[in-house]
This record gives structure tokens, C-alpha cells and sequence, in this order.
């Protein structure tokens, strides 16, 4: 079983040396959190932290680009694995790198921008020398934006966390409203007619449905013409 104390103590640090380093602690937990690869630190979780306090934009901008120039070591490994490549096989990565010189930058931005473990992507794209100065740049823009949009939505997390927690009247008076809705929507949804729309056509079915779903209007025949019990 995983030790959550240990784990605990390692967020908290890693808390800690955020809030007494600034934007430099930021670009220093990226740049190593990445540089390992398949050993990915958590470096988002700082950003998350971080952003109720720093500028989200310069703080994306940072961490992003620390976490692009980490991405190196992963292109790095590929990139010399190659030396080691018996002829053939490198004729055979030289004609795959003219194949991807086109496309291949999409996958670098894909990876970089999406949680996808970008390592099985970057290391074999290395593997066939494909450009490094593109590699880096779509490798940096996937990176910042990610991290610019994970510092945005923290700060909109906390700020209505501390709304909710210290908001007084105000806060307790969202929170009310808040809970009526979802518990009005739970109770407005035929449950009963989601599961059989859902299990006979997946989600397609219950959006195209949704207002029998939501009981605005009424299918005595049942999901898609069959009977009801």
C-alpha cells in the first residue's frame, strides 16, 4: 500500500519550496520534474498552488517552459539511441523522419498539451533525429499552454474555495443555491430511462433524449420504440 504520509510530506515540500522561491522555484521543479523520463514529478500540482497568489499567465509562461527544456533528456535518449542502430536500421529511421517532418510537430504539441505520457512519443521522435529546434518549439507551446490553463483554473478553484469557506452570508447563500441545483437535477432525471438509452446507444443516445431524460416531455414507447414494463 502506497505510504499517503510519505506522499503528504513530499507535496508539502514540494509546497514549501514553491512559496519561498517564487517563479525561479516554479521553472526549477518543471524543468526537473520533466527531465526524467517515465518518472514524471507533479510539478502541475505547484502551478495549482501557486496560482491564487502569482500571476497565472507569467506563472504557465514559467513552468511551461521548464517543463519543455525538460523534455529534452526524453528527446536526447532517442536521438542518441540512433548511434547504436545497426545500418539498416537507421535507413530505415532516416525514411521515417522524411515521413513525419510534416505531421510530426502535432504530435510533439498533442503530447505536450495533453496529460498522454509524452516520453513514448519523444524518445522514439528522437530516435529518428527529427528536427530539435522543432521538436522545441511546439514542445514549449503545448507545455505552456497546459500549464496556463491548469494556473487559470486553479485560480478560479481557490478564489470560489475561499469564496465558499469565508464569504459569510454571500458564500452561504451560493452554497444553498448551489446544492438546490444539483439536488433538483438529480431529482428531475429519470434515471431508469438514462441507463437503457445509455446501455443501447451510449452517450449519442442519452443527448439526443435528453428531454425525455430530464422529463420535459414523455416516450410512452420507451428508448427507441421498445416497450416499457
Amino acid at each position: 500500500m502506497p505510504d499517503f504520509a510519505a506522499l503528504n510530506e513530499f507535496f508539502r515540500q514540494l509546497e514549501v519550496f514553491a512559496l519561498q522561491t517564487g517563479y525561479p522555484g516554479v521553472f526549477l521543479l518543471s524543468l526537473f520534474g520533466s527531465a526524467i523520463p517515465f518518472l514524471p514529478l507533479p510539478y502541475l500540482f505547484v502551478v495549482v498552488i501557486l496560482s491564487g497568489i502569482l500571476d497565472p499567465l507569467t506563472l504557465g509562461l514559467v513552468s511551461g517552459l521548464g517543463g519543455a527544456i525538460g523534455k529534452i533528456t526524453s528527446y536526447s535518449v532517442g536521438r542518441l539511441s540512433y548511434r547504436f542502430l545497426s545500418w539498416e536500421r537507421r535507413r530505415k529511421m532516416d525514411a521515417l523522419n522524411r515521413l513525419i517532418t510534416r505531421y510530426g510537430a502535432v504530435g510533439v504539441f498533442i503530447f505536450a498539451l495533453t496529460p498522454l505520457p509524452d516520453d513514448v512519443y519523444y524518445i522514439p521522435i528522437g530516435m529518428t533525429r527529427y528536427s530539435f529546434s522543432r521538436f522545441m518549439v511546439f514542445s514549449a507551446a503545448g507545455k505552456v499552454l497546459l500549464a496556463i490553463i491548469v494556473a487559470y483554473l486553479g485560480k478560479a478553484y481557490l478564489e470560489t474555495l475561499e469564496f465558499l469557506l469565508n464569504g459569510g452570508v454571500a458564500g452561504t447563500v451560493v452554497s444553498i443555491a448551489f446544492l438546490a441545483v444539483i439536488t433538483a437535477v438529480m431529482l428531475r432525471v429519470d434515471w431508469e430511462l438514462f441507463a437503457a438509452y445509455f446501455e443501447k446507444e451510449g452517450i449519442k443516445g442519452v443527448l439526443a433524449n435528453l428531454a425525455e431524460i430530464l422529463a420535459l416531455k414523455r416516450n410512452k414507447a420507451g428508448p427507441r420504440g421498445s416497450s416499457p414494463e
